[in-house]
């Protein structure tokens, strides 16, 4: 089993005014309308969770209070950290997060410039590399995505695009690798009907299909570039048993039948693995494939639904779906076309 975050508090962060959830499971599917904070909900475990694995990596001696400043302020790419502070009251902002093997704490006021003003030390750093797969694609854009942090320095392509091109950028082994994601990359292959490259020597993506033709990846469709990222991450020895993988938007660029197939790759990953994943959706195809995944088994998948207002609901979809407009509009749309018919 790897690591797993297991509670997580947020005070007045960004859009979200509270949020409190200790029923994590493997999957976690957070869902809610335009404007709840599913994505600032998914980037402040992801920034929280980077820093963690990047405090007391090899012979790095920077204190966390530096790596979580950072890593904040090129997620959310602000000017000054204070910026992330809701602004409906004048409280300080507040984080807590516990894993199964450490946790990790901080808070700071609208006043904040370019650092944390409270983080409580975890003991340790955590092991693993943790991945955001954003809701955009990143192959066609991968050179500049790299051009722009690493030589211009500036805002426009957040910490999630970076730290997965650099995470792409990292070619395949030849070494031992997981016997699941051997498993995952062959139902990788027969979604996309071939595979995608990296040539270190252009820079440039390409695909091939199984007739061994080859295209430019501008060529290529977004849905295969998509799930073609997944391939190369579990190719290259990147993602591990202590790994958590963040995904925005699922559904974005991929047909229904894709997002079923992808997702059943992730039910393997994450439950033979113990791997941790966070989803964020809008689509009623994502949450009907999740239930079904989660029937098979209790505490498999748990779904959190954003409300503005009010405090989120959590329940494991084993046993029951949350109230949420994805669900009933299916309804009234079904309701409607049935009343148009008779």
């Amino acid at each position: 089993m790897g690591y797993r975050i297991e509670e997580v508090k947020l005070q007045n962060y960004g859009r979200i005014d509270k949020f409190s959830c200790n029923q994590f499971s493997n999957i976690n599917l957070i869902i809610g309308e335009n404007g709840t904070g599913k994505t600032f909900l998914l980037k402040a475990l992801y920034s929280a969770i980077k820093a963690m694995e990047e405090y007391k990596r090899g012979d790095d001696i920077s204190p966390i209070n530096d790596i979580l400043s950072e890593k904040l302020r090129w997620t959310f790419q602000v000017d000054k950290l204070g910026d992330i502070v809701s602004k409906n009251g004048e409280d300080a902002l507040n984080f807590h997060m516990e894993l199964d093997n450490g946790k990790l704490d901080y808070q700071f006021s609208k006043s904040a410039t370019s650092k944390v003003g409270s983080v409580e030390n975890p003991v340790v750093g955590k092991e693993g590399n943790s991945i955001f797969i954003p809701a955009k694609e990143v192959l066609s854009l991968f050179s500049i995505i790299l051009k722009s942090r690493e030589i211009d320095k500036v805002f426009g392509f957040d910490d999630t695009y970076y730290d997965l091109a650099k995470a792409l950028r990292i070619s395949p082994s030849r070494g031992k690798n997981f016997a699941v994601f051997s498993d995952a990359r062959k139902v990788v292959s027969d979604v996309i009907d071939g595979k995608v490259d990296y040539d270190e020597n252009s820079g440039k993506w390409s695909y091939k299909n199984r007739s061994n033709q080859k295209f430019s990846v501008g060529a290529t469709s977004e849905g295969v570039k998509k799930i073609a990222i997944m391939d190369r991450l579990l190719a290259n020895g990147y993602l591990n048993t202590n790994s958590i993988i963040f995904i925005d938007e699922i559904e974005s660029a991929l047909h229904p039948k894709a997002v079923c197939q992808f997702l059943d790759m992730m039910d393997s990953i994450a439950n033979q693995m113990g791997l941790q994943i966070f989803i964020t959706s809008h689509s009623y195809f994502v949450i009907k494939k999740l239930r079904l995944i989660a029937m098979k088994k209790e505490h498999t998948v748990s779904c959190i639904s954003l409300n503005k207002g009010q405090e989120a609901q959590v329940c494991d979809l084993y046993h029951e779906m949350p109230d949420n407009s994805i669900i009933d509009t299916s309804i009234q749309l079904y309701e409607q076309e049935i009343e148009e018919v008779f």
